[in-house]
C-alpha cells in the first residue's frame, strides 16, 4: 500500500511517518492482494488535541476513520483499530455483493472470522422518511438556512452547480462542509 502522510500544524518526523506505515502495514493481511490505491493520512492538532484521519479508497468501497486523543502515537493505534473492525464487519458484505453483482474476486481474505460477523451482521432498521421540495439556492443561502433551523447539514438544490442536489454540514472544528455529486 503506498501511503500519502501529511500534517496541519504539526511536522510529519521519520519517526511518525514510519510508525504509520507500520500500523497500516497490519491492514494488507486482510486483503486478497496488495491494495493499489493510496492511503491518504493527515495528522494535525487542534486545540491540544491530536487528529488522525486515515482514508483508503477502493473500489466500490471506502475505509474512513477518524480518532482525535491526547497522544498522536495512542490516536494511530485507535485509528487502526477502527479500521480493522470497520473491515471485519464490512469484508463478509462486501465480498457477498461483489460476487453477486458482477462475478469479481473478493476483497478481503475469509477466514473463520468473517463467519462469525457474518452471523452477527445487524439489520438496518429505517425509522423515518421525510420528502421536502428542494429549493434552488446558493451555498451560503443553503448555510444560512441549516443555522436558522439548528440543523448539523442541509440539502438543497445548488444553483450555482446547474441545480445539482447538494448537502452542506457543519464540521466538528466549526466550519462548513459541502458534499456534491461526482461527474
Amino acid at each position: 500500500m503506498k501511503y500519502n502522510i501529511r500534517g496541519k500544524n504539526i511536522e510529519v518526523t521519520n519517526a511518525l511517518r514510519e510508525y504509520v506505515q507500520k500500523k497500516l502495514d497490519r491492514l494488507e493481511r486482510y486483503f486478497e492482494q496488495p491494495v493499489a490505491s493510496e492511503a491518504n493520512v493527515t495528522l494535525s492538532v487542534v486545540k491540544d488535541k491530536q487528529n488522525v484521519e486515515v482514508t483508503i479508497p477502493l473500489t466500490g468501497v471506502l475505509l474512513r476513520a477518524e480518532v482525535r486523543g491526547s497522544d498522536m502515537y495512542a490516536s494511530i493505534d485507535l485509528v487502526v483499530d477502527k479500521l480493522e473492525r470497520q473491515i471485519r464487519k464490512y469484508k463478509t458484505r462486501v465480498n457477498r455483493k461483489l460476487r453477486q453483482e458482477s462475478g469479481m474476486k473478493n476483497y478481503f481474505i475469509e477466514d473463520s472470522e468473517t463467519q462469525a460477523v457474518a452471523q452477527e451482521e445487524e439489520e438496518f432498521e429505517l425509522v423515518r422518511t421525510k420528502r421536502f421540495t428542494l429549493k434552488p439556492m446558493n451555498v451560503e443561502e443553503a448555510i444560512l438556512q441549516m443555522n436558522m433551523i439548528g440543523h448539523s447539514f442541509f440539502v438543497f438544490s445548488n444553483s450555482d452547480d446547474s441545480e445539482n442536489v447538494n448537502v452542506v454540514y457543519r464540521r466538528q472544528d466549526g466550519t462548513y462542509g459541502l458534499i456534491e455529486p461526482a461527474r
